[in-house]
C-alpha cells in the first residue's frame, strides 16, 4: 500500500513535468528582446487609443467603420532585421494601382534585403509624395499570410531616409501595419506589386482587422 505522502509526491510529479515541458516549449528572451516586446505593446496600446479617438482616424472619419482594438501577432524579435538601403542606379517611375481602380505614380527607389532561414529577400523601397509637397519613402509588401491571417491587399512599413549612403536600417516585421482600406471603404491604398511579394510568411505585425 502507498503511504499518503508518496502517493501525494507521485500525483505532484506528473503536475511539475508538465509545467516544465510547457515553459521549455516557450520562447526565452534576453533582457533587452523583453523590453523591447514591451515597449512595442506599449506602441500597439497608443495606436488603439489614437485610433479611437483621434479626428484624423479612419474610424473617426467614417460613422460606418466600427472601432475595435486591432489585432496582432506576438511581438518576435525574429522578425527584425538589418540592410544596408542599395540604390537603384535609375530609379524608375512605375505606375501602380489603388484599391478604388485608380492609377498611381511612384518612384521605385532602391531596395532592402532581409535574410530569413538562411535564405536572403528583396523588399523594394519607394518614394512618393503628397499633394502638399511633402516626400514620404515607403515599404509594402504581400507574404504567404496575405488573405488569410493578415490583410488581403498587403501591408506597410513605414521607412525614414537617413543621408548616409552606410546607414544600416531597421527592418521591423512587429511594425507591419494595414492601410486605411482595410478598416473603412471611404479609403483608397497602395496595390503592391507582383516584386512586392515575399515567398515566406511573415507571421509579425498587423492582422486581419475583419476576422
Amino acid at each position: 500500500m502507498v503511504n499518503l505522502k508518496l502517493k501525494s509526491l507521485l500525483l505532484f510529479v506528473p503536475a511539475l513535468s508538465l509545467i516544465f515541458l510547457l515553459n521549455s516549449c516557450g520562447k526565452k528572451y534576453t533582457p533587452e528582446q523583453e523590453k523591447y516586446i514591451s515597449e512595442i505593446k506599449k506602441e500597439r496600446a497608443e495606436k488603439d487609443d489614437w485610433m479611437k479617438n483621434s479626428n484624423e482616424s479612419p474610424f473617426v472619419n467614417d460613422p460606418g467603420a466600427n472601432f475595435e482594438p486591432l489585432k496582432y501577432y506576438d511581438v518576435d524579435p525574429g522578425f527584425v532585421f538589418k540592410s544596408k538601403l542599395n540604390y537603384y542606379n535609375s530609379p524608375d517611375t512605375v505606375t501602380i494601382f489603388g484599391t478604388k481602380g485608380e492609377k498611381r505614380k511612384i518612384v521605385r527607389f532602391g531596395y532592402v534585403t532581409i535574410n530569413y532561414k538562411n535564405k536572403n529577400y528583396k523588399l523594394n523601397v519607394y518614394k512618393g509624395g503628397t499633394k502638399d509637397g511633402t516626400v514620404y519613402y515607403t515599404i509594402w509588401f504581400t507574404d504567404k499570410t496575405t488573405g488569410d491571417e493578415t490583410y488581403g491587399v498587403g501591408r506597410y512599413l513605414d521607412f525614414d531616409l537617413n543621408p548616409d549612403s552606410n546607414f544600416i536600417y531597421t527592418i521591423d516585421f512587429n511594425l507591419a501595419y494595414n492601410p486605411y482600406c482595410a478598416y473603412s471603404a471611404k479609403y483608397s491604398c497602395a496595390v503592391p506589386t507582383k516584386e512586392d511579394h515575399l515567398d515566406i510568411a511573415v507571421e509579425a505585425g498587423e492582422k486581419s482587422f475583419h476576422k
